[in-house]
């Protein structure tokens, strides 16, 4: 399967998408930590029978959490790695406007407008400096393809 190109811009908005599935996957990690770690009801009214370590829900959480919790340190050091490649992708510009925009866009995930305000410049020229870095750095890196799919098996 070949991969795709990109533009400049999809290409930047990945990070964004790294950042989410980071986030995604801490909060499905605490989620099943709580789970191992809640005691499940107990009815001690009822007469007690001999169970089979098979159904032991405990040990099956917790075993799906140690399992999961190794899958999402290796995606994340996955992740880690290709988003301080674009970083440094983006400070390899050679224009300090372009890479404070993009910086600030992309990797800070600010608006346009913040960025402007930070920046001490106006709105559109802000808007017209954020297309010529997208131009710049398409030009700089011709070879913009998706680093990385993150896939997860629960």
């Amino acid at each position: 399967m070949a991969e795709k190109k990109l533009t400049a811009k999809k290409y930047l908005k990945q990070l964004e998408l790294f950042d989410i599935t980071i986030s995604q996957d801490r909060e499905l990690l605490a989620d099943m930590k709580a789970r191992a770690e809640s005691p499940g009801g107990s009815d001690y009214s009822k007469d007690r029978v001999q169970t089979t370590l098979r159904g032991d829900r405990l040990c099956d959480d917790v075993s799906k959490y140690v399992d999961f919790e190794k899958h999402i340190d290796a995606e994340i050091e996955r992740l880690t790695m290709t988003r301080n490649k674009i970083i440094g992708e983006i400070r390899g510009l050679h224009e300090p406007k372009h890479i404070q925009i993009l910086f600030k866009v992309y990797v800070q995930s600010k608006s346009m407008k913040v960025a402007a305000d930070e920046m001490r410049l106006s709105y559109s020229y802000v808007l017209e400096l954020h297309k010529k870095a997208l131009q710049n750095f398409e030009q700089t890196y011709e070879n913009l393809y998706e680093p990385i799919k993150t896939y997860i098996n629960l």
